[in-house]
């Protein structure tokens, strides 16, 4: 029974931090916890309705949420790899009686005491290898603040990048530039920052994740309702005379494609055109595309 609960600990802690490795350091679909929580959040918003979505919430209340099952998690964890050694290996403060504070509630205790670096000591282990774990313990607990500070300060700029591009399609869209002032140097110029942002805005998406959970309420800083106003410039820039400027459309064209394919293949999955893709982004955060 010892060892059971010892390696179901174990299995945990792991579980874990293989998770925050994968969501924070290696981005693949194999952080699968985090995104599950983001994922079902957004999807809980989204069934509320317009009227009740708490709009702007369902990405950093996900944060959270990831944050606190980690937490949470590795906690549990670490009680399950004490609780079979309590009293015998742990040594109790005079006040405590040590056969009456030795059950799964105070091994939960000692485990956030030490996850959480605070060091009361009331409850202290005394076997030899336990010491060396409970500052492992307190290592993990200082890892995952790390990684929470490092998440929030990814994610976040991610933000700020994806409603820059938006907002300056949206200075594009309402100047109403005509045929003949993109067919230019500064057209092919203006396409060329463009294409670039996109790109941008397509690793943070691979890079950060999450951040595809965070719903941009406001019209014009909301990349779902600009995409489709970027790909039509690139069709009108593609008719250009101008070599450059035709370059630049072909440049921004492959961009948008780019984009497409990670958004489908990490979230949407509908299988078809970058179009299709958009409108389905769209949909997805609330807004025609």
């Amino acid at each position: 029974m010892a060892w059971l609960s010892m390696a179901a600990g174990a299995v945990m802690v792991l579980f874990v931090l293989r998770d925050v490795f994968h969501t924070l350091w290696h981005p693949t679909r194999h952080g699968g916890l985090s995104r599950l929580i983001m994922m079902s959040l957004w999807r809980l918003s989204a069934r509320l309705g317009a009227r009740r979505r708490p709009a702007g919430l369902a990405g950093p209340l996900g944060m959270v949420a990831v944050v606190a099952v980690w937490a949470g998690t590795v906690a549990v964890g670490w009680g399950l790899v004490y609780w079979p050694h309590m009293p015998e290996r742990f040594s109790y403060s005079e006040r405590l009686v040590p056969g009456e504070h030795a059950g799964p509630v105070d091994a939960l205790y000692v485990s956030l005491v030490t996850l959480a670096t605070l060091g009361l000591g009331d409850i202290a282990p005394t076997s030899g290898w336990l010491r060396v774990l409970a500052p492992v313990e307190a290592l993990v607990g200082f890892v995952l603040l790390s990684a929470t500070v490092a998440w929030i300060l990814g994610v976040y700029p991610a933000l700020a990048r994806r409603r820059a591009l938006a907002l300056r399609l949206s200075h594009v869209r309402r100047s109403r530039a005509t045929a003949e002032a993109l067919d230019s140097d500064g057209g092919a110029a203006l396409l060329d920052a463009l294409a670039s942002a996109l790109s941008v805005t397509t690793v943070d998406f691979m890079q950060y994740a999450e951040s595809y959970y965070f719903y941009d309420g406001d019209e014009n800083t909301s990349l779902p309702r600009q995409l489709g106003h970027a790909a039509d410039l690139a069709r009108q820039a593609g008719r250009a005379r101008h070599p450059d400027v035709r370059l630049s459309a072909s440049v921004m064209r492959t961009a948008l494609e780019d984009l497409a394919a990670v958004l489908d293949a990490r979230f949407l999955r509908t299988g078809g055109t970058p179009e299709q893709v958009f409108a389905a982004y769209g949909a997805d955060h609330g807004r025609a595309a």
